[in-house]
């Protein structure tokens, strides 16, 4: 059993939660996640860069003068990557950099990601997690008070303009329900958050992380 820390609104310890290691599949399971933020990292790419090669460029394909008697040095077309206008030797072209994962396979990373925060103490509970109006002062107060101002996840059950509004504009954060988490975002911060309903989501559904209140996927 892991022990995770509950804090409330004023960073204060109110109590732990035991959460079980098998709930989240009892082991951390690295290589799997060193796949599945490869794959996240290489959907980011666009893979738009492209250059023009030497029959893509315009300009016709004669010979511009005869090989020897001009003085000159020999010389092909106007498309040569040598001259001015001409195409590029070694051109970039579009590439689909997408590397396609299993479903299943994405939700163990990210339970392997979440189970390694929680065994390296950088998980923390919130509850509750209410505030009256949009207040960053007021959340990085809390960020600070629980050693997550260097950088963190929130993770919240449903969506929450107010929580949002507060968070968007610190450093180094990001704010997100609890079912669109990923490992890649979950290891990429120092650390993790979660009110005490994303918790308890994360507990009864380790396969989606949807709250009740929500439709499965």
């Amino acid at each position: 059993m892991i022990e995770v820390p509950v804090y409330n609104m004023s960073g204060e310890r109110t109590g732990a939660v035991q959460v079980d290691e098998a709930i989240l599949g009892g082991r951390v399971r690295y290589d799997l996640l060193k796949q599945a933020i490869s794959a996240f990292q290489m959907n980011q790419w666009q893979g738009s860069a492209r250059t023009k090669c030497r029959s893509m460029v315009e300009g016709s394909t004669r010979k511009l003068y005869r090989q020897k008697g001009t003085g000159n040095a020999r010389m092909g077309t106007v498309r040569t990557p040598i001259r001015r206008g001409g195409g590029v030797a070694f051109a970039k072209l579009e590439r689909n950099y997408r590397r396609e994962m299993p479903r299943k396979m994405r939700r163990a990373a990210r339970n392997s990601a979440l189970l390694a925060k929680m065994k390296a103490g950088a998980v923390a509970v919130i509850d509750p997690l209410t505030m009256d109006k949009p207040k960053t002062k007021e959340l990085y107060a809390l960020f600070k008070a629980v050693g997550a101002d260097q950088g963190c996840v929130l993770a919240i059950d449903q969506p929450n303009v107010t929580v949002y509004k507060s968070g968007r504009n610190i450093p180094k954060t990001e704010i997100r329900q609890v079912g669109d988490l990923n490992a890649y975002e979950i290891l990429r911060r120092r650390k993790v958050l979660l009110s005490k309903a994303a918790l308890d989501a994360v507990l009864a559904d380790p396969a989606t992380f949807a709250p009740a209140s929500r439709s499965q996927v």
